[in-house]
C-alpha cells in the first residue's frame, strides 16, 4: 500500500474547517475532470497492425483488459463514497478534545465527564452496491476507490506537530464464506496492519477481546471507510453467524461512525430484506443496483465505441450496426463478456487469410471465452428476454401441487443439542459479540441465593422455566 504525505485543501464546509482528515482528502472537483482520472486508454498502437508477425499483433490483445471506460453509474457512487468519508470524519478531528477521549477510552467505557466540544456522535453510513458478475462492479470501485489515497500520513497542520498520525482513507475485505465474526475481524486486522507498513498483530484469543482489539485499532488508524466484497456469501442459517456479524457491522457504524460498503451478488438483496434493520442501515448513504448494459443506453455506446479501437488486425473493421447488435446479443450486455469476446475474436482471424471481423468470428470468439458463461441460467434468462420473441400464450392451465415431503430430525446423538428447537438459539448465544448487553441484571442467581424462596423469585424473573416450549413459542 502507498502512503501518501498529506497536503491540505480549505474545506468547503465551515464545520470541516480545521479538520485534517477532511483537508488532506483530494480537493470537490467537478465531474468532467474527475472523469479524466477514472479513464484508461491504453495506447492503440495502430503501427502495430501492419507488423508481419501475427504473434507480435496477438500480444497486444491484452491491452484490451486494461482499458476502463467510465459509465454513466460512476458520478453517484463515486460522490456517495466522497459523501460518506467525509461525513465519518467530521466527527473525528485528531484537534479535538471530543476525539482524544474517543481514541482514549474502549467504546463502552466512556466515562461519564463530558469535554468541552461534547461527547464523540458517530455519523457513520451505509452504503451497498448489487449486481450480477461481470457488470462492472469491481472495475467502477477500483477506478472509484484508487482516486482516494489509501494512506495519508500527517506531520504537522498549521504549526501543530503529529506523532505518528497516520490516516487509513479505505480498505477493501471479502465476506467470510462462513460468515464468522472472528475470520472478518483478523482480515480486518491483516489489511490494516498491511496498509500501515507494520508488524502483523497477533489476533485476541476470545471473540470478545478480538472485537476490543479491531475497535481500537480501527479509531487509532482513522479508519475512512470499510469496504466488504462477496457479501452474498451471507446467508441465514440456523447457525445465527450471520446475525452477529451483523451485528458486529452494526458496531462499527453506531459506536465507531465507520462508514461500510457492501457489494455482493443479487442474492445479498434478499438477505438484506430479511432483515429490516439491516437494509435501513445499509442504504442510509447509496443504494444501487447494476444490471447488463442495454444497447440503446448511453453507457453501451460509449463502452463498444472504445472498446472497438483496440483492433490489431491487418485489416480494419469498422463498427457496424450488425456488429454492434451481434457483440451485445452475445455478452447480453456484460461488458466483461463483450470485451473477451472480442478479443478472442480477433484472436481467431490474426494470422489467418482473412483477418477482418464479421459476425461470424465473434461468434466463434464468444463460444471461446465465454463458454461457461453461456451455460449458465442467468445468461439463458438474459438472452431469452433481449432475443427471443415470445408467441401466443395458452389459457391458463390448473397447476397440480406436489406433496411435500416433510423433513423428520431424528434427534439421538449425544453431541447434537438434544432439544433440537433450541438448537439455533444455542449455537447464535455461544458466538454472540454483544452477550454483556443482552444481559440486563448479570447477578440474578446471586440474588436468588440470599432469599428464602429462588425458585419462586427465578420463576418470577423467568429465568427458570417449566414449560419452555409454550413459554418461548
Amino acid at each position: 500500500m502507498t502512503i501518501t504525505q498529506a497536503i491540505y485543501h480549505d474545506a468547503i464546509l465551515p464545520e470541516h474547517k480545521g479538520n485534517p482528515l477532511i483537508e488532506a482528502l483530494p480537493p470537490k472537483l467537478s465531474w468532467q475532470v474527475v472523469m479524466t482520472v477514472f479513464c484508461n486508454y491504453p495506447d492503440y498502437a495502430e503501427e502495430v497492425s501492419e507488423h508481419p508477425n501475427p504473434l507480435v499483433r496477438e500480444e497486444y490483445l491484452n491491452r484490451i483488459e486494461e482499458l476502463r471506460q467510465p459509465l454513466t453509474d460512476y458520478e453517484s457512487c463515486f460522490r456517495a463514497i466522497e459523501r460518506a468519508i467525509k461525513k465519518g470524519y467530521s466527527a473525528k478531528n485528531p484537534l479535538s478534545p471530543t476525539t482524544a477521549q474517543y481514541l482514549h477510552y474502549l467504546v463502552d467505557e466512556r466515562p461519564e465527564i463530558e469535554p468541552i466540544t461534547g461527547f464523540f456522535q458517530p455519523k457513520g453510513e451505509g452504503l451497498t452496491l448489487i449486481g450480477e458478475s461481470g457488470v462492472g462492479k469491481s472495475s467502477m470501485l477500483e477506478q472509484v476507490l484508487n482516486y482516494f489515497p489509501n494512506v495519508i500520513e500527517h506531520n504537522s497542520y498549521k504549526g501543530c506537530s503529529f506523532t505518528a498520525l497516520k490516516q487509513v482513507v479505505w480498505i477493501k475485505v471479502d465476506c467470510p464464506s462462513n460468515s464468522s465474526v472472528r475470520d472478518l475481524c483478523e482480515e480486518i486486522l491483516s489489511v490494516l496492519d498491511l496498509s500501515l507498513d507494520r508488524e502483523k498483530t497477533k489476533p485476541a484469543s476470545t471473540i470478545g477481546a478480538l472485537v476490543r482489539q479491531l475497535e481500537q485499532c480501527i479509531k487509532s488508524s482513522f479508519l475512512g471507510m470499510l469496504i466488504i466484497d462477496e457479501m452474498q456469501n451471507l446467508h441465514f442459517k440456523r447457525t445465527g453467524g450471520e446475525n452477529n456479524l451483523l451485528r458486529f457491522l452494526h458496531r462499527l457504524v453506531n459506536k465507531l461512525g465507520v462508514p461500510l460498503f457492501f457489494i455482493g451478488n443479487p442474492p445479498f438483496d434478499q438477505t438484506l430484506i430479511k432483515e429490516l434493520k439491516a437494509a435501513r442501515r445499509a442504504e442510509s448513504g447509496y443504494h444501487h443496483t447494476m444490471s447488463v448494459l442495454a444497447k440503446d443506453s448511453d453507457s453501451w455506446r460509449a463502452f463498444i465505441t472504445q472498446l472497438w479501437n483496440y483492433q490489431w488486425a491487418n485489416v480494419y473493421t469498422e463498427l457496424s450496426e450488425e456488429l454492434n447488435d451481434s457483440l451485445h446479443k452475445l455478452s447480453v450486455g456484460n461488458i466483461d463478456m463483450a470485451s473477451r469476446t472480442y478479443r478472442e475474436a480477433q484472436r481467431l482471424v490474426i494470422g489467418s487469410d482473412d483477418e477482418r471481423l464479421t459476425v461470424s468470428t465473434l461468434e466463434a470468439g464468444n463460444a471461446i471465452a465465454c463458454g461457461l458463461s453461456r451455460q449458465t441460467n442467468k445468461i439463458h434468462e438474459l438472452k431469452s428476454v433481449i432475443s427471443l420473441p415470445t408467441g401466443k400464450q395458452r389459457r391458463s392451465t390448473e397447476k397440480i401441487e406436489t406433496e411435500r415431503v416433510i423433513a423428520i430430525d431424528k434427534t439421538g446423538d449425544i453431541t447434537k443439542p438434544q432439544h433440537p428447537e433450541f438448537a439455533g438459539q444455542l449455537i447464535e448465544l455461544i458466538g454472540a459479540v454483544d452477550l454483556n448487553d443482552r444481559i440486563k441484571v448479570p447477578d440474578t442467581f446471586q440474588q436468588a441465593g440470599g432469599l428464602e424462596n429462588p425458585i419462586s423469585f427465578l420463576r418470577q424473573k423467568k429465568v427458570l422455566l417449566e414449560d419452555p416450549l409454550s413459554e418461548l413459542s
